[in-house]
């Protein structure tokens, strides 16, 4: 984005050099931060998802290997996500749902 004014008490005003320079700073670290911010909201719904299966690695239960394989996919799910558009295709949802997460197993 190209800065050149501000409006200041209702009037249009020039930006300084040091303004402009200021500002395109600052959306150069929003820009490169945007790889962690997406891979922050995936990793939060993919330990939601983890915490809603945590019940099944108690002691006193054996969980199933469809469990245990679902459970490592998670786990797995940000390897080799290594751009925003990466990250992006992970979080389509389909008719309420993740589309490109592992699916739970049934019945579990």
């Amino acid at each position: 984005m190209t800065y050149t004014h501000k409006i200041k008490n209702g009037i249009r005003v020039d930006l300084t050099v040091e303004e402009i320079t200021a500002l395109e700073a600052r959306d150069v670290v929003w820009n490169n931060g945007a790889l962690d911010r997406a891979l922050t909201e995936l990793r939060q719904i993919r330990n939601n998802l983890l915490k809603a299966t945590d019940w099944y690695a108690n002691s006193d239960l054996t969980m199933s290997s469809d469990m245990t394989t679902y459970r490592q996919a998670l786990r797995d799910i940000t390897n080799g996500l290594d751009t925003v558009s990466k990250v992006e295709t992970k979080l389509e949802i389909e008719d309420g749902k993740y589309k490109n997460f592992p699916t739970k197993p049934s019945g579990e």
